[in-house]
């Protein structure tokens, strides 16, 4: 009899814990500069909320497999206007095109972040497959992505 004690206590120790750890509750508030902010604890402030029911759900692969498709879509038509776009450009235009290479800077650098950052590295084929890169590619694709930086965020 005495030998069941301890599992059993310990055991009433980990249900107790779970029970306590999923009990907690979430509070919400927002900010001066209007961001929303989550917390375990009221912070005293007038303007807290209790959330009361946190929800998931998983991703939609359909979904996300559309929107993909969409925005190489979407990239496939930017690329063809640029390359019919006329030698003299309007100052709205000019102003469209710097902020596009902005954006191309932004993009190549969290690309590269990503190079720097991620245990394992993927292209996708046009099927929506994906292709795992070796140690070679990878060395090889950042390397593409540091001159792609040095071509958009180089020059402004």
């Amino acid at each position: 009899m005495n030998r069941l004690r301890l599992p059993t206590a310990i055991a009433c120790a980990a249900l107790l814990a779970s029970g306590i750890a999923m009990g907690g509750e979430i509070y919400k508030w927002v900010d001066e500069d209007g961001n929303v902010h989550y917390e375990d604890r009221p912070t005293g402030d007038g303007n807290i909320e209790r959330v009361v029911e946190v929800r998931t759900r998983n991703t939609d692969n359909a979904a996300v497999a559309a929107r993909v498709d969409e925005q190489r879509k979407a990239r496939a038509a930017a690329r063809q206007v640029e390359s019919e776009a006329p030698e003299e450009m309007s100052k709205e235009e000019l102003r469209a095109e710097q902020q596009a290479r902005h954006d191309k800077c932004q993009s190549y650098r969290a690309q590269l972040q990503a190079f720097l950052t991620a245990p394992r590295m993927y292209e996708e084929d046009e099927a929506g497959e994906r292709n795992y890169l070796d140690d070679e590619q990878i060395l090889a694709a950042r390397s593409d992505v540091e001159e792609k930086i040095q071509e958009y965020c180089g020059a402004s």
